[in-house]
């Protein structure tokens, strides 16, 4: 059995995941409204399945009591770099898009 933190890696945020965790309070439009549930974004264990995603952030956020509705996944690919000559590439990645209930929340 597989520990929470070995599925877990870490939060994962940029420009595009506040993106989607602030459209929960968005109220300018009525497509907007829509979108009650908040969405977060993590890094995972490249051969984490949605299961044990879900698992595994709830073990983790026990304490806030969350409840995981779903579990979106993406594989990013490494990317060919080159940096003064040399040619490189990026790490693997597989990260995760969950969706909580709409009255939960991580700090």
């Amino acid at each position: 059995m597989k520990s929470p933190y070995d599925i877990i890696k870490n939060r994962y945020i940029t420009e595009k995941s506040s993106v989607l965790l602030g459209l929960k309070n968005s109220n300018s439009s009525k497509s907007l409204k829509k979108f009650d549930k908040p969405k977060y974004v993590f890094l995972v264990d490249p051969k984490a399945n949605k299961k044990e995603i879900a698992w595994a952030l709830e073990k983790i956020y026990e304490k806030n009591k969350i409840k995981v509705v779903s579990v979106n996944t993406i594989n990013v690919h490494p990317k060919k770099k080159r940096v003064k000559g040399f040619i490189g590439k990026t790490n693997h990645m597989k990260k995760a898009i969950v969706t909580l209930q709409s009255n939960d929340s991580i700090e």
